[in-house]
């Protein structure tokens, strides 16, 4: 895979990282900016999606986490098989099916896994009270490509409706608001 979609990539995935390890215990439950969601549920929910890439790579079954479940461990768990596979260009140009929009596996890691998990990483910041900053270079990135398919990522259970940013809201805050996210 691309050096620059993995260097991104790893940035993207040491933050939430961070913030799952800088959680304090007594804030797993705590409500996060996505309705209905619990802190705990948003880490579940990103560690589901890559289980799911690494599962589609390999053409086998995946699972999102469950209660009871250690999702720190899961994540990075997780994140070392997004990481480690595409090792090869092949690996890395390996068309995901359907369920991913037939995109091959560095295209995916780029847009579906980088801004998920960023923009997750925003959430659970929120829900636990931590720092809120997310790496300027994939804000960048994910504000082109979700712009771009606004009617298309409107859905139930997806990104709410937009939030009118201020005149001098920054980049991250644009992408937020942009993404239905108040700051």
């Amino acid at each position: 895979m691309g050096s620059p979609i993995t260097s991104l990539y790893s940035r993207v995935a040491q933050d939430f990282t961070d913030r799952l390890l800088g959680c304090p215990q007594d804030r797993w439950n705590s409500a996060s900016p996505c309705p209905g969601w619990t802190a705990w549920d948003v880490a579940a929910h990103v560690v589901g999606n890559h289980r799911r890439a690494c599962a589609g790579l390999r053409g086998n079954d995946y699972r999102v986490p469950t209660a009871g479940e250690d999702v720190v461990a899961a994540w990075l768990d997780a994140t070392a098989g997004v990481q480690a596979s595409p090792e090869s260009e092949a690996t890395a140009q390996q068309v995901l099916g359907a369920e991913f929009g037939y995109l091959p596996f560095e295209h995916f890691v780029r847009r579906m896994a980088c801004a998920d998990t960023l923009i997750h990483t925003w959430d659970f910041a929120r829900a636990t009270g931590q720092d809120e900053h997310l790496d300027p270079e994939a804000v960048e990135l994910a504000r082109t490509f979700l712009v771009a398919e606004d009617d298309r990522i409107r859905l139930p259970h997806a990104f709410g409706a937009k939030v009118a940013p201020t005149d001098n809201a920054d980049a991250q805050t644009q992408l937020l608001n942009f993404l239905g996210r108040a700051t």
